[in-house]
């Protein structure tokens, strides 16, 4: 695991978006596509926006990413919780990725039947990744955690959590009253590179939580994200790591 620690907001998405340019350029070398699953929530608005500016836009190949999400609310596209939408008007709209490498979670259908067809996607993409015999999946995922410690719909307290079978799943989560569709850890931790984005002094508890205490993933979920051959990081600034020994 390698923690970045950043200053302010402008070094935290200018150093994160450089870095994902570096990754995506070196990996393109080798082979032709990058697959790379978006973070929805507040924390990556930002980057995906410097993404699509003059500034950095025209420094990655759009044209041969393929698009995922880590996870979706079971509402309507049109809906602002929509992370789908989001990515979207941040930065999807404003580059040139083909739409049919963009691999939306649906949800105009039974939150079930939408992780199974997101399930047979990826099972297409990466056939021969499998429990036993791991592959690499994702080149990247970009993962945010929330002051609860929770990860993608890894939330404290859900069965999904200790999921160790299906890549993706869907439930109903109570606090919320809402269907949440989520990849799980079984298929995250194959992947090659896995990126958390935590900012703000709100968050401190949690991180010293999941990369300091005693592992219990059903009140920090976010502990059970462990490549198992590939890298993690976390991006975070002075505020977030304030508790850190």
């Amino acid at each position: 695991m390698e923690l970045h620690i950043l200053k302010d907001s402008k070094e935290f998405n200018h150093t994160i978006a450089e870095w994902i340019i570096k990754q995506i350029n070196d990996t393109l070398k080798k082979q032709d596509r990058f697959t790379w699953v978006l973070s929805g929530g507040n924390t990556p608005k930002a980057l995906y926006e410097l993404l699509a500016s003059a500034a950095y836009k025209n420094k990655i190949d759009w044209s041969k990413l393929h698009i995922f999400w880590g996870d979706e609310r079971a509402v309507p596209f049109e809906d602002e919780r929509n992370n789908a939408k989001m990515v979207y008007e941040t930065l999807l709209n404003h580059v040139s990725v083909p739409a049919s490498q963009i691999h939306v979670m649906r949800t105009d259908i039974l939150p079930k039947k939408s992780a199974a067809e997101y399930e047979k996607i990826l099972l297409d993409y990466f056939p021969h990744t499998t429990y036993d015999s791991p592959h690499p999946t994702f080149d990247l995922v970009l993962l945010g955690m929330g002051d609860d410690g929770h990860t993608l719909s890894l939330f404290p307290g859900t069965d999904v959590i200790h999921e160790e079978s299906a890549w993706v799943k869907s439930y109903f989560l109570k606090a919320q009253e809402m269907s949440r569709i989520t990849l799980t850890k079984h298929i995250v931790n194959q992947s090659s590179r896995i990126a958390f984005l935590t900012t703000g002094a709100n968050k401190a508890h949690a991180l010293k939580e999941v990369l300091e205490g005693e592992f219990n993933p059903d009140l920090y979920p976010s502990q059970v994200i462990a490549p198992l051959h590939g890298e993690l990081h976390w991006f975070t600034d002075k505020a977030a790591t304030s508790l850190l020994k």
